[in-house]
């Protein structure tokens, strides 16, 4: 089997056993991004990192690539925008300096929606995204490029930020692994915000245990991160040891009474079926936050997005027009040059549900919701373990469908809920539809029950036993 299609702890393996050198790695990577990322899109930048590491760190020599709204140091960060075209930070974000510690190789930055505000990856400024098992399909987004890349095996990993479900989707799109952590348990600086409340960096990996060792990299907390939770970490991978005998997991009724695509979820009933016969007890339970929790989501989101995005103004750094007259304008030209039509339209609803005279009817009312829905799922979790769900409604569609923004925002309907209520949550590959593309399930947690998502889901990964290699990328 080439290099390019082994997972992280496969690669290791070779490494120690000396089976292969760090430099066969990096050349296998480098050459399976040469011959297909001119048709896939994954990357808006690579990096010249060749460096080889001692081989006893957790990553050592491991190809990791990062979403373009993650600081690195001295390399064109983004957020898929042109506003922030040529900026270059003047320092790692907090995961970036993690994975450089435990020995990775970060060897770029990938495409997303601008400012991670879509689930499509068409929003970014500067290319289309395509999904490696259709490319006349979109991988997802915002995070669609780290989905893409690791789906393609340009990479082994990835990181993406999740504010709606921008790592689980498109992870279901592209047959990957999807974690979204617990809100706190993850560093977010050095992320660019988009919704500061909501906002969460997780990993894209082939497979669970990969995801078990990103996690025990990436999480821990930050001083730097006001919101950073301090508290013991844990080895995830200790967890794979463990099935899921005796664990109680909750079908949310009200999830399936939504409009889901048949084949989606008949292939998770089916996988619903697998966990009973490996002896978890599975039942329906009564929640009600996913019809709420999305109405909610989009007023809170872009509230807090038109607030983070009044910095880029033309003043501090990034695009500045070149037809201003005086500074009102240049404000005014700056802005309307370097927003793409989504983020104006998110910040223009979001100003509207801050301004005088609807802050109470909107945002303040969206905020006691958010309260209803993480007592809803407290609830719940007094007697369950995890729930389970199907990831997104839909496969994913074809690119350039001109969906309306309503039609695209109803892709987060089993996603957002959890963003609201800052829960772990997890997707994982589960099969095909009748088109050969892969369909997700997501497994929720009660806040840092991560353990628990990657000991079901990797039980599950392994009764299912998925071939989850595009062929129609083979070169």
């Amino acid at each position: 089997m080439e290099l390019y299609n082994l997972s992280i702890t496969e690669l290791k393996n070779k490494l120690s056993s000396g089976e292969v050198t760090a430099g066969e790695i990096n050349n296998a990577f480098q050459k399976r991004i040469n011959e297909v990322e001119d048709e896939v899109g994954s990357f808006l930048s690579l990096t010249d990192c060749k460096e080889e590491k001692n081989d006893n760190e957790c990553l050592s020599n491991i190809p990791v690539a990062i979403k373009d709204n993650m600081s690195l140091k001295n390399e064109e960060t983004t957020c898929g925008s042109k506003i922030l075209k040529g900026y270059k930070p003047p320092y790692n974000a907090t995961v970036v300096n993690k994975l450089k510690d435990a020995g990775a190789n970060i060897l770029g930055k990938t495409n997303m929606d601008e400012f991670a505000m879509g689930s499509s990856t068409e929003k970014s400024a500067f290319q289309k995204t395509k999904n490696p098992w259709d490319l006349t399909r979109v991988p997802g987004g915002s995070s669609g490029g780290s989905a893409a890349a690791v789906a393609a095996g340009e990479v082994p990993a990835a990181l993406g930020s999740d504010t709606g479900g921008s790592i689980r989707q498109p992870a279901a799109f592209c047959g990957v692994v999807g974690l979204k952590p617990t809100y706190g348990l993850v560093s977010r600086y050095g992320l660019v915000a988009f919704a500061s409340s909501l906002d969460q960096i997780g990993p894209f990996t082939r497979n669970v245990e990969d995801s078990a060792l990103m996690m025990n990299v990436i999480s821990g907390h930050d001083p730097k991160d006001s919101t950073s939770v301090q508290q013991e970490t844990s080895d995830y991978t200790d967890f794979l040891n463990e099935d899921v005998s005796g664990m109680k997991i909750g079908i949310p009724k009200e999830y399936f009474s939504l409009d889901i695509d048949e084949e989606v979820e008949n292939n998770i009933r089916k996988a619903i079926e697998k966990l009973k016969d490996a002896g978890a007890v599975v039942e329906e339970v009564d929640l009600l936050s996913a019809e709420y929790s999305l109405a909610a989501y989009y007023i809170i989101a872009p509230a807090e997005a038109s607030s983070n995005l009044a910095r880029y103004d033309g003043v501090r750094y990034g695009l500045r027009s070149d037809k201003d007259n005086n500074i009102e304008t240049m404000f005014k030209n700056t802005r309307s040059e370097g927003f793409g039509n989504e983020v104006k339209r998110r910040i223009l609803l979001g100003t509207y549900s801050l301004s005088s005279g609807y802050y109470d009817d909107f945002y303040l009312k969206a905020q006691k919701v958010r309260t209803l829905v993480k007592e809803d799922f407290e609830r719940v979790f007094e007697d369950y373990d995890l729930l389970i769900s199907p990831t997104t409604p839909t496969t994913a569609f074809e690119l350039d469908s001109e969906q309306t923004p309503l039609e695209m925002y109803h892709q987060d309907i089993f996603t957002v809920p959890m963003n609201i209520a800052g829960l772990p949550a997890i997707s994982i590959p589960s099969g095909f539809d009748s088109k050969g593309l892969p369909i997700g399930l997501q497994l929720i947690g009660p806040h840092f029950g991560e353990g628990k998502l990657l000991q079901a889901g990797y039980t599950l990964e392994q009764i299912m036993d998925l071939d989850l290699r595009p062929d129609n990328l083979e070169v």
